[in-house]
């Protein structure tokens, strides 16, 4: 079977009605730059507040990270709970764990409140342990989010086996404030919403130049301007042109998924019979996760566009054959690459560099939720004024160094594993 270039939540997403390329002059009470989770759900939450919006996407909504996503809708950030209260401080550190812990019902709370067909399902994550180290790192993980109050669970033995469908996980530890989705669903869905009430989006409109022009911020594409006294950049690891600096405050990686053929049977019903999206705890992880068809779905690291068909294949195979033989042989169908922003600590920034201009960096592959809160986050603090609504408070703009190195460091190492990995040299 030929493996297809293509993403298969776009796939299987119906297409949104055309929306048009922006021509002369728009005004608006805030102009979204970047039409993905985080874009879209401050666009709907002004909207929801009476304000007007117009949102200029460079290509079609949902085309960047968002659609490109692994669609597992998580609580928190990478990190545990404990460090990210060490690196920010108590109080910042509480604030945005309490928001970030609650983001899962953010997303839940916008698709049942807009109808919106993505293939929800609201049975948790399941975050697997490769070996002794792994396990321990879960248990404290687990121990720090239960002393915060969170329904997380460590599970071990016979129910460990049963949840992941695998004998080669000694523990995972489940999280029922989380799920999963089909991501590009839940964008489009969005951006229909959007629309719906009344929000201009303008597509393959990329943007050339930012203005200050007195009171307010002139957003110029190609073939016309947007005027509006308050700007939101949600272009994120999408970033393009030169009429910003934020591309200087992320380091881009990248992230590749490969897609079975839908599967049925026994064999294929004991592959996390819960529901739950995973990952498991290598540096270099592998997330798993099936969705509404059966299809098998494994991701990891890397650069999946630069690499040859049968090198994806020989590393799915790999995985698949490790964590459940009991399948055979399986046909792999799509696969697909997004880009991710990474910041040096796994930690996100927020900014605001000049009155009425928003922008943010560093979800470090957390999309689906975080760019949901920090959109909501934001439309808040341009209603209201006050940073006190924001999961944490803005940081001053300071580039991170190297950041082409960085990325060539960090798809070199994820090249090596791999290879590693289909060598049988790893796993």
């Amino acid at each position: 079977m030929t493996l297809r270039q293509e993403c298969l939540w776009e796939y299987l997403t119906p297409q949104l009605p055309e929306s048009p390329v922006l021509h002369g002059e728009v005004k608006a009470d805030v102009c979204v730059i970047g039409a993905g989770f985080t874009g879209l759900s401050a666009a709907l939450h002004l909207l929801e507040a009476g304000k007007r919006v117009c949102l200029l996407e460079a290509h079609t909504a949902g085309h960047g990270g968002s659609g490109r996503n692994v669609g597992l809708v998580n609580a928190g950030m990478w990190i545990p709970p404990d460090e990210i209260e060490a690196g920010l401080g108590h109080t910042v550190g509480e604030r945005l764990n309490r928001t970030l812990g609650a983001a899962p019902s953010l997303v839940f709370s916008l698709v049942d409140r807009y109808d919106i067909d993505c293939q929800l399902r609201r049975d948790g994550t399941l975050h697997m342990a490769h070996n002794a180290r792994g396990q321990a790192d879960l248990a404290s993980r687990c121990e720090q989010w239960q002393r915060r109050g969170a329904p997380v669970e460590l599970l071990t033995g016979a129910a460990c086996r049963e949840a992941t469908g695998t004998d080669k996980i000694a523990a995972a530890l489940l999280d029922r404030r989380a799920g999963t989705l089909n991501p590009m669903g839940y964008t489009r869905g969005l951006a229909r919403a959007a629309k719906y009430l009344g929000g201009q989006l303008f597509e393959h409109s990329p943007v050339l130049r930012l203005e200050r022009q007195g009171a307010n911020w002139c957003v110029i594409s190609e073939h016309g301007v947007a005027i509006a006294p308050q700007v939101v950049i949600a272009s994120n690891a999408y970033t393009e042109g030169e009429w910003t600096e934020l591309r200087r405050h992320f380091f881009p990686g990248f992230y590749y998924q490969v897609a079975s053929t839908p599967l049925s049977g026994e064999a294929a019903a004991r592959i996390l019979p819960g529901g739950q999206g995973s990952w498991d705890t290598r540096q270099v992880l592998s997330s798993i996760r099936r969705d509404a068809a059966g299809r098998l779905l494994l991701g990891s690291l890397g650069n999946g566009s630069r690499k040859p068909a049968w090198f994806l294949r020989a590393w799915a195979d790999r995985i698949q054959r490790h964590y459940f033989p009991y399948l055979g042989k399986v046909d792999w169908e799509f696969t697909w690459t997004g880009c991710i922003d990474f910041t040096p600590d796994h930690l996100m920034r927020l900014y605001e560099p000049a009155p009425g201009l928003l922008a943010f960096t560093g979800y470090n592959g957390r999309g689906v939720t975080t760019g949901s809160v920090v959109g909501k986050a934001f439309a808040d603090y341009l209603l209201s004024g006050d940073e006190t609504v924001l999961p944490m408070p803005f940081q001053p703009m300071r580039a991170v160094s190297a950041v082409g190195l960085r990325s060539s460091l960090y798809e070199a190492g994820f090249s090596l594993y791999h290879a590693g990995q289909c060598l049988r040299v790893v796993i």
